[in-house]
């Protein structure tokens, strides 16, 4: 009888056991479904605001910031087109540019200086005519291994490498930079760090023209502009993702725009 009991008691303990990670394994895959669902809303709410963004009509979205949501069953959805005509792009700004936001971030103007040329440096636009012995010297003597490649950046974090670069600092430019930037910020809309950036820098005069040899006016060209587009979508179930896309936006593109990186999280509550 005493064997009896224990067995009963240890079938007890198995199905308890079964039963608990029967629950625990319906728990996890109801969970994977929901985040599938929200990162599939968050897909889709991006191609609905690239669509709105191409199109002609009054009902183009436009590329401003500005939050739209989206009438969805089953989830709430939030959908942002940022422009990114207002950032710095570090691979082109000249040296007196990146001086001038690094200042305004917080470094000193010797340490803006000296930091700014470094970059130059390191995407090599405009050290080409320096030896690579000489680039390499200051990073050698700081007890680096590698040193300015000489290429453009691959990615933004690429600038903690530079030499003169803290975490801190990085941590503050980095909000006001943008590797898919196209040509010069636009100040109309740069945001307040940008915009004081390119207050500091000094008016270039036109060169005169003559009336008689001014030359004829470029012809006109269709727009295109890069923005990053954010979708957020909240499930029924309470997942949340966000999906981030850079895309250009023209007319010269076959459906109108061209996608340069998509990108995701899931978001933790």
């Amino acid at each position: 009888m005493l064997l009896v009991l224990w067995t009963l008691v240890l079938l007890a303990l198995v199905v308890t056991h079964i039963i608990a990670s029967g629950r625990g394994e319906v728990r996890i895959a109801a969970n994977l479904r929901a985040n599938a669902e929200a990162e599939a809303r968050a897909d889709g709410a991006i191609y609905e605001a690239l669509f709105r963004a191409v199109d002609v009509s009054q009902a183009r979205w436009a590329s401003d910031g500005a939050p739209h949501v989206l009438d969805v069953e089953d989830a709430a959805i939030s959908v942002r087109i940022l422009p990114l005509a207002g950032k710095v792009n570090p691979n082109v700004a000249p040296v007196p540019l990146l001086t001038a936001l690094l200042q305004v971030v917080g470094a000193d103007p010797d340490k803006a200086d000296s930091l700014a040329q470094a970059i130059a440096d390191w995407r090599g636009r405009d050290s080409w005519h320096s030896p690579l012995a000489q680039r390499l010297a200051p990073y050698r003597t700081a007890g680096f291994d590698d040193g300015p490649p000489g290429s453009p950046l691959e990615s933004l974090d690429e600038l903690g490498h530079v030499l003169g670069m803290t975490p801190a600092l990085l941590q503050a430019v980095k909000p006001h930079l943008s590797l898919y930037q196209m040509g010069p910020p636009d100040p109309l809309l740069a945001d307040p760090v940008v915009a004081q950036a390119l207050r500091h820098l000094p008016v270039a005069e036109p060169p005169p023209v003559s009336e008689t040899n001014a030359p004829p006016p470029p012809p006109p060209q269709a727009p295109i502009t890069t923005v990053t587009v954010e979708a957020v979508a909240v499930t029924a179930a309470g997942a949340r993702f966000t999906r981030r896309a850079v895309v250009r936006l023209g007319p010269v593109f076959p459906r109108g725009y061209a996608v340069l990186a998509w990108g995701g999280e899931q978001d933790e509550d």
